[in-house]
Order: structure tokens, then sequence, then C-alpha cells
């Protein structure tokens, strides 16, 4: 089954979770410790990292296995040139949509979704629209959003766009805390509990980045494409600094229309010397909760898995390229 996960990456990175959706969020930050490569081993699955090798291309694996089936985890690590703060201001500066082959269609900061007009007229927007339309039980809503349903419209405007921009409108100003359950068709699913439990499956993780993920963030929105649809999605970003030049930085993906129900990409950067000059250590850790993986087992499961490590590797390809003047 093709899923699109770049979408977990962003700048959704992916590409692109709150007080609420970490249990001991309030803690104060871990210390660090003064081997960059120690401290990777302590919390990643990466028990091992050669700098000089990790130069050339990154190096992305499955996450440590959680117990609930629709949850599925990657981990990614790579030394890129110039400071943590140099590649953080890279990572929130990039803009997904200018690859057409990570499916971005739309990317757009804050909360002004206007820019709906300008979706593109092609088959996965389309579907959406049918998909509108047609109440398909495939769209993510609670049951008052389903109710307000247009019955016509025949692309990304008027009565279809209205009630996007109502849905996403309201949403958005919901923030991630307490976002309304997905109950229009299929299981009753939060998507804040579905963040909760990425993370606190993820115990190293969640300890980690802990005290990081709390209030709004910076909030954005995307239009993508998954397994050829069209998914309106809700984010926020979080980032801080650490000692001796170290960042952390996490895009949450609260709400979809469709595709998967929630997802995290955090990153954490630490300044290392490769080659007596100025590097970066980067980890990357990617979690989604999708319906579409829930029932696979065996080899289908791992083919999953493995088209979600394709795309996170072809996202952080391209965010290296174009970052590449960093030095």
């Amino acid at each position: 089954m093709e899923t699109n996960f770049a979408h977990v990456n962003r700048r959704s990175f992916f590409t692109r979770a709150a007080t609420l959706l970490a249990a001991g969020s309030s803690l104060a930050a871990p210390p660090l410790q003064a081997d960059p490569v120690a401290e990777l081993a302590s919390f990643s699955v990466f028990d091992k990292a050669d700098l000089a090798q990790l130069r050339g291309d990154a190096r992305a694996v499955r996450g440590a296995p959680m117990n609930t089936p629709r949850f599925l985890s990657v981990q990614t690590v790579w030394v890129a040139p110039g400071t943590p703060a140099q590649q953080l201001q890279a990572l929130r500066q990039w803009n997904p949509s200018r690859h057409s082959e990570l499916r971005v269609h739309l990317h757009s900061g804050g909360s002004n979704f206007s820019r709906l007009a300008q979706a593109p007229n092609n088959a996965a927007v389309q579907w959406l629209v049918t998909a509108t339309t047609s109440k398909s039980p495939d769209l993510q809503l609670s049951r008052a959003e389903a109710a307000k349903l247009p019955a016509n419209g025949s692309g990304m405007s008027g009565p279809v766009a209205d009630f996007w921009v109502g849905v996403l409108s309201a949403r958005s100003s919901i923030g991630p805390t307490g976002q309304p359950p997905y109950e229009h068709g299929g299981p009753t699913i939060k998507p804040g509990a579905e963040i909760n439990g990425m993370l606190s499956q993820q115990g190293k993780i969640q300890e980690q980045f802990s005290g990081l993920l709390g209030g709004r963030g910076d909030q954005f929105w995307e239009l993508l494409e998954v397994e050829n649809k069209g998914v309106l999605v809700l984010g926020t970003s979080y980032q801080r600094s650490g000692a001796g030049g170290t960042q952390q930085a996490a895009d949450v993906l609260y709400y979809a229309s469709g595709g998967f129900y929630a997802a995290i990409t955090l990153h954490q950067m630490w300044p290392v010397q490769v080659e007596g000059k100025p590097a970066t250590l980067i980890w990357r850790g990617d979690m989604t909760s999708s319906a579409s993986v829930g029932d696979l087992r065996g080899v289908e499961r791992m083919g999953s898995e493995s088209v979600m490590m394709r795309d996170i590797s072809r996202a952080v390809r391209l965010f290296r390229r174009d970052s590449a003047g960093i030095r």
C-alpha cells in the first residue's frame, strides 16, 4: 500500500505535540551529555555513529517497535555542515511544496486558509472535492463538522472551500490540545490520544524531548497527497536551544482530513567537528498513526515501513541539497 510519509517530514520535516500530548512534558529538559554520539545512543536505535561516514547519505532505519499496530516509527541520522543553529534556521525556512516528488501541494504558515483557492486542479484534489460533496466516510471529521458537509461543488472553491476553511479555522483556533475526535466514519479516534500514545511508547525519546512540546507553537497547514488522495493537514512547530549549542525541534501534525490520524517529527542537533570544520550531527525521529497499516502483518507491514523510510530519506536528501550552501 503506497502511503506518502514525506508529509511527516516537512520543514513537515517533513517534513513539520503539546503539554497534553506528552506525559511529563512539564519536566525540565534532560541534561545533555558531553559526547554527542553517546547521547545519541542513549535514546535512539543508533548505538554507534561514525561521523565521517554520516557526511554521505543519511541513514534511515526502523524505529523501536510500538505495541499499537497502527503506529509506525522511523529514525534517521546524518551529519551536515555548519552549526546546529544554521541547520535549524534552514529547516524552518524549507518549503517542501517546491519539490513535486514530495506531493505537498500547498504549505503555509499561520492560519490564513485563503490559499486553498490556489489548490491545483489535479486528481488528488478532485478526489477531496468529490469525497466532500458525497460525504465520504473516508473524511476524518466530528459529527458536528460532518453535518455541515456541502451537497455540491465542482472544485476547491465555493461551498467546498468554504466548508474546509470553516473546519480548519475552528480546529486551528483550538490548537493541538483538545481536538474534536474523528467520528464521521470508522472508529472514533482522538488525535491527541494518538500523539500521546506514540510518545508514551517511545519512553527514551519522550524523556529526551521532555518540556519541548507545550503550548500552541508556530501553526502551519498543508495540502498533501496521500495514496493519491488530497489531504488537508494542520500542524504546529516547536524549537528550543540547549547547552553547548545544541538545538531541538518538533513538528506535530494534529489534524488530517484523511490518510493518517496524526504524526510527529522530532529533531535533535549537536555541534561536532569533522575534519577540523564545524558540523552538525542530526537525529530525526518520525512517528505516525495510520489506519491503513493497522491490519498489516509480516511482509506487508515491513513493506509499509520501507515506504515510510523511502519517503523520509527522499525528503532528507532534498532538504540537504537545498541547504548545501551552509558552511
